[in-house]
């Protein structure tokens, strides 16, 4: 706490909320691309199954919720980019669980009829917002940035399969480029996440990150 005329001005101590939001995307990206690898979510001949279900309570819980609450501690660090990072992406995984359940049927048969190239330009959208943020990391550690610039890939490869036709070749490359990117900022998140914890934990290099590209 600090006094300066008749201001007060109070500083609340929060731990670094990053391990957090790093497991949050680990998670939900590492179940996600189960399904889009065709690991998970494929029916047996003659049965029906909705392949996101069970992929919409982590997109809203890890994907979202544990990313808001990263973002939101991450601001009261004054920390800018990692807060901005963490509270877009929060947002991205409500949206997304909310369109797979509109898809889905859960708000009416006739909102599910919607045209899903809407949320290929959202993704588009996200393409651009990463684009600046990976501008950003590149003066944190490398697997921040590393991790940013996979998520650069995935919004490509779901902005080219969702925009255009998904049966067309584009279509079918960008889901691949999608899904294995997925899979790696899976991997990648759980070593920063880890790194985060461990390092701090210790007060030493358990795990490295790299130091930044720019500085």
């Amino acid at each position: 706490m600090s006094s300066d005329g008749n201001v007060t001005k109070v500083q609340s101590m929060v731990a670094d909320p990053s391990a957090l939001g790093l497991f949050g995307l680990a998670l939900v990206t590492l179940v996600a691309s189960s399904q889009k690898l065709g690991i998970t979510g494929v029916a047996a001949a003659g049965a029906t199954m909705n392949a996101t279900a069970m992929v919409i309570p982590w997109a809203i819980f890890l994907g979202a919720t544990a990313q808001l609450v990263a973002g939101i501690y991450d601001f009261k660090h004054l920390n800018q980019l990692g807060g901005t990072t963490f509270f877009g992406y929060a947002l991205f995984w409500y949206g997304v669980a909310m369109s797979w359940m509109i898809k889905a049927g859960v708000f009416g048969a006739t909102l599910a009829t919607g045209d899903t190239r809407q949320l290929g330009f959202a993704f588009l959208g996200y393409l651009i917002f990463s684009i600046y943020l990976t501008v950003g990391f590149a003066n944190t550690n490398k697997v921040l940035l590393i991790d940013l610039i996979l998520i650069d890939i995935l919004f490509l490869g779901l902005s080219m399969s969702t925009i255009g036709d998904a049966t067309s070749e584009m279509g079918h490359f960008g889901h691949n480029m999608a899904a294995y990117a997925e899979l790696l900022i899976s991997i990648v998140s759980f070593y920063g996440s880890a790194a985060n914890v461990l390092n701090g934990r210790y007060g030493r290099t358990i795990l490295p990150v790299g130091g930044p590209v720019m500085k």
